[in-house]
């Protein structure tokens, strides 16, 4: 537990929406401003060489700890999206003339969009979207394994080990988006086999809004797949200026622009709390405040109507809780205006999220009496059925 470590101006505000962006570490605030004022303002250009060019592999020295895998194998920049592309482009173009990515529908949106977009390269390319089990889907055309760790919706966990070990027997590539688990879940990318692996800053990372990216390669990959944007910070020298593209050897090929300096400075402040702390600690009490969820889902949330969306077994459950109803939309609203900030999920869900580091288990109960109030009485029907543009 870690709340002093965050800023909390209102404390009658109980916050579930880590899972979606995370509270701001109280560190950053006077980092920002030193970047920004003493080495941006002071230092101007010469604050390059001395520390900003080292920040993405300062930050990826944390997260080598929170995802289980070396930091040499860890490239912080861009966005989920950009690395997501990057690594799929890569891992396809290694194994053509195989011509299948098998994923699933309710992979998050913008990962699919990613996927379609590689038709326009190879458009023999197929999506295949698997309703089942996705190692069932995988045969000898299948190029790329793309699937999200924990689903964005039910936090649903998949298992590692044994879908990297399915798709490893037809010799296709596995890439995972750890956005809803990284920061909160144990991945262990090494152990379990992972090939590719991307996710966000912003949620359990606590990176602040739009945080970079980060994406993982297995160094026994990194200097067969080459990235399709070939920007100079992907270079094998960067400041040679050289008229031709060479790309860098090991992790640094998937760079591509500019690192943002000010984006990177709040991430690593957050980052540093998540490996400090240590993963298997932040997942035992992730663990502990879903299950009292669920529990109070069964001795009263069931009765008013909710269904309980998200996986019961801790083996299976992510950081958050889903729970369905008709009217999620309008409850999730009537929560807000009580002081309880979670969020909405098409077509159904009221998604809760308690941030281990700093959610108190006071807060839980606060917001689930609160939650139980507006069941009751139904004062969601008082606000508007028209959705938000964010939701």
């Amino acid at each position: 537990m870690r709340r002093e470590a965050f800023y909390v101006p209102d404390d009658g505000l109980i916050y579930l929406d880590g899972n979606s962006l995370g509270r701001l570490p109280v560190e950053a605030i006077p980092r920002m401003r030193e970047v920004v004022e003493a080495e941006w303002g002071g230092r101007l250009i010469r604050g390059w060489n001395e520390g900003w060019l080292d920040l993405p592999s300062r930050i990826a020295n944390g997260l080598g700890s929170v995802l289980g895998v070396p930091a040499r194998d860890v490239a912080v920049c861009d966005s989920t999206s950009v690395n997501l592309y990057k690594l799929a482009f890569a891992a396809v173009e290694a194994r053509r003339p195989r011509n299948k990515i098998v994923t699933e529908p309710g992979n998050f949106p913008s990962d699919l969009y990613v996927l379609q977009g590689l038709q326009r390269v190879w458009p023999d390319l197929r999506i295949v979207p698997s309703t089942g089990d996705p190692a069932e889907d995988l045969d000898e055309d299948t190029a790329l394994l793309c699937l999200s760790h924990a689903d964005y919706r039910t936090g649903r966990l998949r298992d590692l080990t044994r879908i990297n070990e399915a798709a490893h027997r037809v010799g296709a590539l596995t890439l995972w988006d750890a956005s809803h688990s990284a920061g909160a879940c144990p991945i262990l990318g090494e152990a379990n086999g992972v090939d590719l692996l991307v996710g966000c800053g912003y949620k359990h990372l606590n990176g602040g809004p739009g945080a970079p990216a980060f994406l993982y390669v297995a160094q026994e990959l990194q200097d067969s797949l080459v990235s399709p944007i070939q920007g100079w910070f992907g270079q094998s020298e960067p400041f040679g200026f050289q008229p031709n593209y060479r790309p860098a050897r090991g992790i640094d090929r998937f760079m591509a622009g500019t690192p943002p300096i000010l984006a990177l400075a709040a991430l690593e402040m957050g980052v540093a709390l998540c490996a400090e702390t240590g993963i298997e600690s932040i997942r035992a009490r992730s663990l502990a405040q879903t299950d009292a969820f669920i529990e109070w889902f069964d001795e009263v949330g069931e009765s008013y109507g909710l269904r309980l969306d998200s996986p019961r077994s801790h083996r299976e459950r992510g950081a958050h809780i889903l729970f369905g109803h008709p009217e999620a939309w309008r409850i999730n609203l009537a929560l807000i205006e009580a002081g309880v900030i979670g969020d909405f999920r098409t077509p159904d869900g009221l998604r809760l999220g308690p941030a281990p580091l700093y959610t108190t288990d006071e807060e839980i109960e606060h917001a689930l009496r609160t939650l139980e109030g507006i069941l009751k009485s139904q004062d969601w029907q008082r606000f508007d059925p028209v959705r938000a543009r964010v939701t």
